[in-house]
C-alpha cells in the first residue's frame, strides 16, 4: 500500500538515521522555532552499540560531549538536565566523574530519543529522489511494522546512517558461528561457552579489541579457555589524550584539515590513528591488573599477546580455525590453531541504499567517497540546490574529529544554521591555541 503525503508541510530538513549525531541534530533542531524537521530510523527504538555495553566501560570523552552542551548548555536535552530529571545531580557532583559510564550515556541518549517529537522510529527511508522542477528531495518511507509506504518532501537532508562492521578479507570468508565482529560480542560470547570453545583469538587492538580481550580474560576461570590477542600494529597503543594533541579534534583543526589537498589529508589520517583508534589508559590499566592476577594464579590457561602480527589467511580446522599470521618485524609466518575469532577490526563507511536514484548527482572523490565541504555539505552537481549533508562519514575530509562525540553538537549547529539561512546557534571560532597552518608572513 502506498500513500502520497506531499500535502503535508515540506520539511526544512529530514535526517536519515538516528544515531548519536543525528540525535544531537534533532535535539538542537527542537529549539529552532518554526523549523520543520523529522528524523527517520528503521529500528524500533534508539539503541547504541548494545553488543559492547559492558557494565564497567566508561565513555572516552567528557560528559560535556553530550548531545547539546558544547553549543547550547542551557538546553533541556543536556546531560546535566538528564541527571536532574533522574534525581542524580548530587551523587554525580560528589562522584566527580568526568568520563561517565557508557551505559549511563546510552540511557541518556535513549531518554532524549524517547521524548523528542520529531523522531520517527520503525520508519525506513527506502528511496531518495530529486525533484528537478521544485529543487526538493522526495523521500519514500516504509513503516516497518505495517509495511505501508508514504512520501515526504524536504529542502535538505542530513545523512547519519553511521558505519558498518568491517571484516578484513582474510576473515570475511570464514565468518559465522566461530568468527564474528566485536560489535556482536555480548550477544554471542555465551555461545562460545556453550559449545565448549577452548581457545579464543581477538584480532585488533583498538578500544573494542581491548574491551573484548578484557572481558574474555575475566570469563576465563569459568569458561576455561586460552586467550590470544593479536594486532598488526606495532603495539597495543594508548589513545593520545594529551591536551595539545586533543586540539586536533577541535573545529579549528577540522577547518584547517578540510582545506588541505586530498592526498595530504589521507596521509595525515594514516599517521594520526592514535587520536581515535587507541586504547584509553584506564582500560590498559585494567588489562594489566588482570594479567598480573593471571600470573599469580599459575594454573589458568595461557594468555598470549602478539603485537606486529597480521592475519593473512584463515581456514576451518576441525571444530575451529587455523590462522596464518605474518610478523611485521621479522617477516616470519606462523600458524595459530583457535576455536573462535572475534574481529575487532573496525567499521567502514556505509553508503545508504536509498541514495541509489541520486548517486549520479553526487560528487565523489577518486576513491568513491563523498566530497564534503567545510560545512559538512556533500557537493552535488550544480543544478541541485537542495542541501545534502552528512555526519560521521567525512573522516577523509574533516579528520579525526569526524567520529568524535565532542564534535556532534558543533557540526549539528553548522548544518542547522545553513538550513535556516541565519545564525540560529552561536558557533565558537577559537577552539585551539595552536595555529595549524604556516606562520603569518
Amino acid at each position: 500500500m502506498s500513500e502520497r503525503t506531499a500535502e503535508e508541510p515540506i520539511l526544512d530538513l529530514a535526517a536519515v538515521g538516528v544515531g548519536p549525531f543525528n540525535l544531537s541534530l534533532a535535539a538542537l533542531a527542537d529549539e529552532v522555532e518554526g523549523l520543520a524537521f523529522e528524523a527517520y530510523d528503521q529500528r524500533p527504538a534508539y539503541d547504541w552499540h548494545p553488543g559492547l555495553m559492558f557494565d564497567w566501560a566508561s565513555l572516552q570523552v567528557s560528559f560535556l560531549a553530550d548531545l547539546v552542551s558544547l553549543i547550547r548548555p542551557t538546553s533541556r536535552w543536556s546531560f546535566l538536565n538528564y541527571l536532574v530529571e533522574h534525581d542524580r545531580m548530587y551523587p554525580f557532583y560528589i562522584a566527580e566523574r568526568f568520563h561517565v559510564p557508557r551505559r549511563e550515556y546510552a540511557d541518556y541518549c535513549a531518554w532524549v530519543a524517547g521524548r523528542l517529537p520529531s523522531l520517527r522510529f520503525a520508519t525506513s527511508v527506502d528511496e531518495v529522489r530529486w525533484l528537478a522542477d521544485r529543487d526538493l528531495w522526495e523521500l519514500t518511507l516504509r513503516h516497518t511494522d505495517t509495511g505501508a509506504t508514504s512520501t515526504r518532501l524536504a529542502r535538505a537532508i542530513t545523512l547519519g546512517v553511521g558505519t558498518e562492521p568491517y571484516l578484513p578479507p582474510a576473515l570475511a570468508g570464514v565468518a559465522g558461528e566461530r568468527v564474528f565482529h566485536s560489535g556482536e560480542h555480548l550477544h554471542r560470547v555465551a555461545e562460545l561457552t556453550e559449545v565448549g570453545v577452548r581457545h579464543v583469538t581477538v584480532v585488533g587492538s583498538g578500544q573494542s579489541g581491548a574491551e573484548v580481550f578484557l572481558d574474555l580474560v575475566r570469563r576465563q576461570r569459568e569458561a576455561g579457555w586460552a586467550v590470544t590477542w593479536l594486532t598488526r600494529s606495532w603495539g597495543f597503543a594508548p589513545l593520545d589524550y594529551s591536551k595539545l594533541v586533543l586540539e586536533y579534534t577541535t573545529p579549528a583543526y577540522m577547518r584547517y584539515f578540510n582545506g588541505l589537498e586530498p592526498a595530504v589529508r589521507d596521509r595525515l589520517i594514516a599517521s594520526q590513528w592514535q587520536l581515535y583508534k587507541g586504547i584509553d589508559s584506564e582500560t590498559i590499566d585494567l588489562i594489566h591488573n588482570e594479567l598480573y592476577d593471571h600470573l599469580l594464579d599459575g594454573d589458568r590457561p595461557p594468555i598470549t599477546l602478539l603485537p606486529a602480527t597480521a592475519v593473512r589467511a584463515a581456514a576451518p580446522a576441525g571444530d575451529g580455525l587455523r590462522l596464518t599470521t605474518h610478523h611485521a618485524d621479522t617477516g616470519r609466518g606462523a600458524e595459530i590453531e583457535t576455536g573462535a575469532v572475534i574481529a575487532a577490526t573496525g567499521y567502514a563507511p556505509r553508503r545508504p541504499e536509498c541514495l541509489a536514484p541520486v548517486e549520479k548527482l553526487i560528487a565523489w572523490d577518486e576513491q568513491g567517497r563523498y566530497d564534503v565541504s567545510e560545512g559538512h555539505r556533500i557537493r552535488t552537481v550544480p543544478e541541485v540546490g537542495a542541501g545534502l549533508y552528512v555526519q560521521n562519514a567525512e573522516l577523509h575530509t574533516h579528520g579525526a574529529a569526524a567520529p568524535d562525540l565532542g564534535i556532534g553538537a558543533y557540526r549539528g549547529a553548522l548544518i542547522l544554521n545553513a538550513v535556516a539561512g541565519r545564525d540560529v546557534f552561536r558557533v565558537p571560532r577559537r577552539t585551539a591555541f595552536q595555529t595549524f597552518g604556516p606562520a603569518p608572513g
